[in-house]
């Protein structure tokens, strides 16, 4: 277990990470845009699905609940592997605080608490097409909106942890996992809209001891 103190401070603000300034506001998103720039999207694709002829609507119905679920273990392995990759050399470690180390520095910037477009733009392309030579035909669409979907599930609890009141006990559990991984053990934890994985791949908080 961390012994130090694991954030700078719980300023609604953090550092400035670019001087160039188109850089700096792409560096900054409202919690809106992900919903903006993602429901259309999997609503399209979930058209799309439902739609096609080789689907049924059952077939649709686990195809997004297969999405959410790859998800729910692609968002672990990032977090647990991408996000909390510790580098060597100066540069990996300036790339590593760009993408996470600010946020757990600073985690309450109200402004880096969803992943900017920059970045999840990108990040959907190459997931597509990855996915695109996994699958045969229509059934791709509706598996990638609900993979789509639970991203933005997990985007958006991410904020809610930080910034908003979360009350009964699922959001509890949840809003207590995850300030528990930015404020007591920052080595467990890496399941931001869902405990499982932790729990699976035993890097669950111990009630004991973190």
């Amino acid at each position: 277990m961390s012994t130090k103190k694991l954030y700078v401070t719980n300023s609604e603000e953090s550092v400035r990470l670019f001087q160039n300034p188109l850089l700096h506001i792409l560096s900054k998103v409202h919690w809106s845009v992900p919903l903006i720039l993602f429901i259309p999207v999997i609503s399209f694709l979930v058209y799309k699905g439902i739609s096609a002829v080789s689907l049924s609507l059952l077939d649709v119905g686990l195809l997004l609940f297969a999405g959410i679920g790859t998800w729910t273990i692609t968002e672990y392995m990032l977090h647990r592997f991408v996000f909390h990759f510790h580098p060597t050399s100066e540069f990996g470690k300036k790339i590593q605080f760009l993408f996470h180390g600010i946020h757990h520095d600073y985690p309450c910037d109200r402004l880096r608490l969803v992943m900017p477009p920059p970045i999840s733009i990108p990040l959907t392309l190459v997931f597509f097409f990855f996915f695109k030579l996994l699958f045969v035909g229509d059934a791709l669409y509706p598996f990638f909106g609900g993979f789509l979907l639970g991203y933005l599930i997990y985007d958006m609890f991410h904020y809610m942890i930080h910034h908003a009141p979360m009350k009964g006990k699922i959001w509890s559990v949840l809003k207590t996992h995850h300030l528990t991984h930015h404020y007591v053990n920052d080595e467990k934890g890496f399941g931001v809209s869902s405990k499982l994985w932790d729990i699976i791949i035993r890097t669950n908080f111990d009630k004991a001891k973190n």
